[in-house]
């Protein structure tokens, strides 16, 4: 059995609180989009999340993305009818977005230098580049970080890269986030560990997986203060079996 040798973080919604920003803009869409239609009969943001979906692979993750399918979904929603200065205020939500304050979870901080005095530590967020390197910037947690790696998807494949380019095997790496689908269960997939911080908001997309509840590599918590223990934990599992 392998000694843990490297310590993941996510970014949104495990350092920083992000899906809050979200959550507002759709609000927001949801407002223009229902001078010309009957939101409750629409199923707006359902088909909203439709065609983010659709558009993961063109557009890929994040608030530009995001305003995009905003606009197009507007678009199909009002079969045309939508007015420009109304997807100007569309594109104004996303402006918006992309602007929002960067806010630490409450001790987060203090968890990740609590870990990483232990153990070496690699953020590793998915997103639109700029955007992720401006929340980096503005966090004040970019110190606490000999490397940041910002990826466009998050999968087995995205992981295995960025372990392999570091030396590490999957079986010496936890990984800490929020989501269970892209920071938890692709990790878990190639043989590592995962320490699940839930967030109160969930995007609907994140929160299909297919990891079994109580998986024996992966700890839960409840707030930050909480992960040092959890990683040592594993660590120590870790160390017991060899």
């Amino acid at each position: 059995m392998h000694e843990i040798r490297l310590v993941g973080f996510d970014g949104d919604d495990t350092l920083w609180r992000s899906e809050d920003y979200y959550r507002t803009a759709e609000k927001q869409y949801e407002d223009i989009v229902g001078r010309y239609i009957d939101l409750h009969d629409a199923g707006t943001l359902r088909h909203l999340l439709e065609v983010e979906r659709r558009n993961l692979k063109v557009f890929g993750y994040g608030v530009k993305g995001m305003t995009l399918s905003m606009i197009e979904a507007a678009i199909e929603l009002t079969g045309g009818r939508i007015g420009a200065r109304d997807l100007q205020q569309v594109v104004e939500i996303g402006r918006a977005t992309l602007q929002h304050p960067v806010e630490l979870l409450d001790g987060i901080r203090d968890a990740v230098a609590d870990i990483a005095a232990e153990l070496p530590v690699v953020l590793i967020t998915k997103g639109d580049l700029f955007h992720q390197e401006a929340k980096i910037a503005r966090s004040g947690l970019a110190d606490l970080f000999p490397r940041i790696e910002i990826v466009s998807e998050k999968d087995p494949q995205t992981y295995a890269r960025v372990l392999g380019e570091l030396g590490i095997e999957a079986a010496q790496f936890v990984m800490v986030g929020n989501s269970l689908r892209s920071d938890i269960e692709p990790v878990v997939r190639l043989g590592g560990w995962g320490v699940h911080i839930p967030y109160a908001i969930t995007w609907a997309h994140e929160a299909e997986h297919g990891l079994a509840e109580a998986h024996p590599r992966v700890r839960s918590v409840e707030s930050p203060r909480q992960l040092p223990a959890a990683v040592r934990e594993i660590v120590t599992g870790v160390r017991n079996a060899r």
